[in-house]
């Protein structure tokens, strides 16, 4: 890797501490027969050790000039397969055609700058996802594992709330990486729930949750006044919430029943 030129434009950070592969591994709980997607493997620490403990592994590089150094790192593994574009633009339902697989993974160290369209590509693509065990900022990390009335709590955080249970598992220092960030990573797991709320429309579930944080200053009357706020009120009401409340002070479920009157 001496002689590679780090890309800032696709935010790349290699762990050079190799017990952090192993480590996020061995907390993954991969089962028997489950499909890996990487986004990012970069030099490939991390893939060597999914190869291992997957059936298969499915990795997205942007960077091309990398394929010589992963194709070196990975020729002992016979299950890895790499797809050398950009994961954000790519037809993922297509992509999972040809593999056979009981459970369906993601596990990567994403790039801080798109960590949140990567997880919502992921939402959004309809694949069902398992489990996805990441690496992201701490200060992301955070944001995604907020509780209502912080101040890190916002849509995203709803999002992957209505999804997935979040959990924080440990943090790697920004002394594991080449070229070394200025932030410390957090390794989350985001484990998708048995059951989903109902939601009649999630398109409107969606606009709801992104309006209502849109000015966080300002509270739910002014941030969602193009909708019928009388019905929003008796929800609120319900819940001993009001409409001079803002957004960040509300749970998941009043969210969706918010949604779910105003669809009817």
């Amino acid at each position: 890797m001496e002689q590679f030129q780090f890309k800032k434009k696709y935010g790349q950070n290699f762990l050079k501490d190799d017990t952090i592969p192993s480590k996020i591994v061995s907390y993954s709980q991969i089962p028997e027969d489950t499909l890996v997607i990487e986004v990012g493997p970069g030099a490939g620490a991390l893939t060597k050790q999914l190869a291992i403990a997957s059936k298969e592994v499915l990795a997205y590089e942007i960077d091309t000039s990398l394929e010589e150094i992963l194709v070196q790192n990975l020729m002992p593994y016979s299950n890895i397969k790499i797809i050398y574009d950009d994961f954000l633009t790519r037809d993922i339902k297509q992509d999972l055609e040809n593999y056979q697989y009981k459970h369906l993974y993601v596990i990567a160290n994403l790039p801080y700058y798109i960590t949140t369209p990567i997880l919502m590509k992921i939402i959004e693509s309809g694949i069902i996802v398992d489990k996805i065990v990441i690496m992201v900022q701490k200060e992301v990390g955070e944001r995604f594992c907020a509780k209502p009335k912080s101040r890190n709590y916002g849509s995203i955080t709803v999002f992957l709330n209505y999804y997935f249970e979040m959990n924080q598992l440990f943090v790697v220092s920004r002394n594991c990486f080449v070229p070394k960030p200025n932030v410390d990573s957090v390794i989350l797991s985001l484990t998708r729930k048995k059951e989903l709320l109902p939601v009649n429309d999630f398109c409107l579930f969606s606009k709801i949750v992104r309006d209502s944080f849109q000015y966080k200053r300002k509270n739910l009357k002014n941030n969602l006044k193009g909708y019928d706020l009388s019905l929003i009120e008796t929800v609120l009401s319900k819940f001993n919430y009001q409409l001079t409340t803002r957004a960040e002070e509300l749970p998941l479920e009043v969210f969706v029943e918010i949604s779910n009157i105003l669809s009817k």
